[in-house]
């Protein structure tokens, strides 16, 4: 009898479950308060009632640990320098969003080859974000696939919604379930009402397929996330960090009855994927935030500890150490400089 099913699947691969990982590479329960904390501290710096200037820097993707663990170090000092003015979140994204292929991120193929070996790509991703946590340095990451949040989500302070998923549902609803703030970025059209959307959505109670700690499927039933934000990110073409920009994202959130507070992404479209001109954007936004202290209450930037990119499709052992693989990046002495003018003027 011929099979209607799987008829396109290669292979099934089983994982070991997130609880069995979650146990063999397990937080300390200092760790957890440090985690809940830096949560708490993004969450009152979203509603306005902690003045300091929220930043999220790292590379575009994390495609090498001990690069990322060099990286990390360096920003923690920064951290630790600037801490009562900025609050300093490392961008670790594992995930990538392909807008046809290419490279899908280190938990998805973190020996860089096409072997898809996601089993390690999971562990690799929460060994390092265990070492940074150690450290007292919070990360985020975008949240891209529905299961793996089981494995690393309770290592994450602030987790984002990317444009390219912010209108799904199924991203919707996976926001509404997360411990920590999550970050909704404009559609890449430049929709600003597609983002506000998601926010009310992820507000919401949500129902979703989903598996357990143990992973078994199972139907998730969520509560509502009320800790969000909007992120302007540029559209196709055009940026988006403009003052009466601003405005308007600001009238959509208070027409859809949420706080008028909003993120910028000094990269990406705002930069015209020119990792040179984040410069320029950041050192805007930053005029911006001194006449506009209580709206603009965060900043993003793509940063390595060098700058440009290179081409992924070479062996792993040719790769450039601490360049990025996907989006160019700023360099780690651009970074300092624009870390320190942004302690200058949040104060």
């Amino acid at each position: 009898m011929e099979r209607s099913s799987d008829l396109r699947v290669k292979e099934i691969e089983p994982l070991d479950s997130p609880r069995a990982i979650k146990s063999q590479y397990a937080a300390s329960p200092a760790l957890i308060d440090a985690v809940l904390e830096a949560r708490s501290v993004i969450a009152r710096i979203l509603r306005g009632d902690d003045p300091r200037l929220l930043v999220v820097a790292g590379p575009c993707s994390i495609h090498d640990p001990e690069a990322a663990m060099e990286y990390a170090g360096r920003l923690n000092s920064m951290r630790q320098r600037f801490q009562d003015r900025l609050f300093i979140v490392m961008r670790t994204y594992f995930e990538k969003p392909r807008t046809t292929v290419g490279w899908r991120g280190l938990l998805n193929d973190p020996h860089l080859d096409g072997s898809f070996d996601m089993s390690s790509g999971l562990v690799i991703s929460r060994r390092l974000l265990l070492h940074i946590a150690e450290m007292g340095l919070p990360t985020a990451t975008e949240m891209l696939d529905p299961i793996s949040p089981q494995y690393i989500a309770d290592l994450v302070a602030l987790s984002a919604i990317g444009a390219r998923t912010t209108e799904a549902q199924t991203h919707r609803a996976l926001a509404s379930g997360l411990s920590m703030p999550v970050a909704f970025k404009n559609a890449t059209n430049g929709s600003i009402q597609v983002a506000v959307d998601a926010m009310v959505s992820a507000r919401e109670e949500h129902s979703f397929f989903g598996v357990d700690e143990d992973g078994r499927c199972c139907v998730v039933k969520t509560t509502g996330n009320p800790e969000t934000v909007l992120v302007l990110r540029g559209a196709r073409g055009a940026p988006n960090y403009g003052g009466h920009t601003v405005d308007e994202a600001c009238r959509l959130l208070a027409a859809a009855g949420l706080p008028e507070k909003v993120v910028i992404d000094c990269s990406h479209a705002n930069s015209n994927y020119d990792h040179r001109r984040q410069e320029v954007v950041w050192r805007e936004v930053l005029e911006q935030r001194a006449r506009d202290h209580g709206r603009l209450v965060g900043m993003m930037m793509e940063s390595n500890l060098l700058e440009g990119k290179q081409s992924p499709n070479v062996p792993p052992a040719e790769l450039r150490y601490g360049v990025s693989i996907t989006d160019a990046c700023i360099g780690w002495d651009t970074t300092e400089i624009l870390l320190e003018e942004a302690y200058a003027v949040a104060g």
